[in-house]
């Protein structure tokens, strides 16, 4: 009996192993679909004020009309210190982060469910959505930091205002600490849009969550308020550390809050590890669950 021998053509044997490390969170993926992330970020702007009368003016008058109704509560009934600074601008300057992280937050903690067509029809890096929530929130950002180029000029202008605006080193902290307010925002953002998918309760307990974080945080009273004793704890909050040092920065009212700055880092990148981890085991489940 012959045996017919033939030799099989090469072939390459292609090996597939789960990646490790960071490797296994695809970041990678944000610069291959950059355009997709510009898109997305561009749509929620127009979104946002669609069909308003008011269109982008929002991103001044909320900012602007939470500063007066503060100032008049805080300041004028409540006697709250502003360290020197005319109320208004210390308390601007912290609504300035404040208004990117509130915002971006719960925009990207809904946003995986309001593209819920996207997601089920076809494929794309689902972190896309909520990075560009956040970067969305940068152009409200924007807008709000030229009406407080405008407050800061105003006082520094006006005869007895008592506050004059100087150029400091301190002034090139300041997209660090932009970059900072991105970091910890994005992170909570991830925790609570992967939430969202699962339990629908998180998109109702946002606001609520936003009310007390905005207590917490020194916005409308200094941290210097707070106990000694407490005050790393109270740091635990990323957003005093981001806040007290918009003030530093822009202000001058103080010295550098470096402890304060370090432990709001810290938790800040915590929370975008953490967040993006939970965000790359829960987007298998996406597709079914939501």
């Amino acid at each position: 009996m012959a045996t017919d021998q033939r030799s099989l053509p090469h072939q390459d044997v292609i090996l597939l192993r789960p990646t490790r490390g960071l490797a296994a969170l695809n970041l990678h993926d944000l610069w291959v679909y950059r355009e997709l992330v510009l898109f997305l970020t561009w749509r929620d702007v127009l979104v946002r004020y669609k069909q308003t009368v008011l269109g982008a003016a929002w991103a001044v008058i909320q900012p602007v009309i939470q500063m007066l109704v503060f100032t008049f509560i805080f300041s004028k009934a409540a006697g709250l210190s502003s360290e020197g600074v005319p109320y208004p601008i210390f308390n601007y300057t912290a609504l300035l982060p404040w208004g990117l992280f509130s915002k971006a937050m719960n925009d990207a903690g809904r946003s995986l469910v309001n593209n819920r067509n996207m997601i089920t029809k076809i494929y794309f890096p689902r972190l896309t959505i909520p990075v560009a929530s956040v970067l969305a929130g940068l152009v409200d950002f924007g807008i709000a930091f030229l009406v407080y180029i405008v407050i800061v000029l105003f006082y520094s202008l006006t005869p007895g205002s008592g506050f004059t605006f100087q150029l400091t080193p301190a002034l090139l902290a300041l997209p660090f600490l932009i970059i900072l307010a991105l970091v910890a925002t994005l992170g909570v953002s991830l925790w609570f849009s992967a939430a969202n998918v699962i339990y629908r309760d998180v998109g109702h307990i946002l606001p609520f969550l936003t009310s007390i974080w905005f207590f917490l945080t020194p916005i409308v009273y200094s941290s210097s308020e707070v106990s000694q004793k407490w005050q790393i704890v109270y740091a635990l909050n990323p957003l005093t550390g981001v806040v007290e040092g918009f003030r530093w920065s822009l202000l001058g009212i103080h010295s550098l809050p470096w402890q304060l700055l370090a432990v709001s880092a810290g938790v800040a990148v915590i929370l975008l590890v953490t967040g993006l981890v939970y965000f790359r085991n829960m987007e298998r489940t996406f597709a079914d669950e939501i």
